[in-house]
């Protein structure tokens, strides 16, 4: 039996939990100015699905890259790291 090829995980922070099964994650991130050499803060937002509806705003969690579920949506929920207070 083959093993699944190596898949993407990410962590970040749940900022929308308004849509059914979907949540919206932000990941942040510091990058180096190419010219300027200050760091700057970038923000990537993923689409992933949640079966149980089982996050709020504010939860950090962990997602992995699956096949596409629709348009936009790519990535599923693994686990919640840590609850928001």
């Amino acid at each position: 039996m083959e093993s699944r090829n190596l898949r993407k995980e990410r962590i970040g922070v749940v900022v929308s939990n308004k849509m059914e099964s979907t949540i919206v994650v932000a990941e942040k991130r510091k990058e180096k100015h190419p010219i300027y050499g200050k760091f700057v803060n970038k923000t990537s937002k993923f689409y992933a699905h949640d079966e149980k509806n089982s996050c709020n705003i504010g939860d950090t969690v962990k997602i992995m890259e699956t096949r596409p579920i629709s348009k936009q949506k790519c990535w599923r929920l693994v686990e919640i790291i840590e609850r928001a207070k």
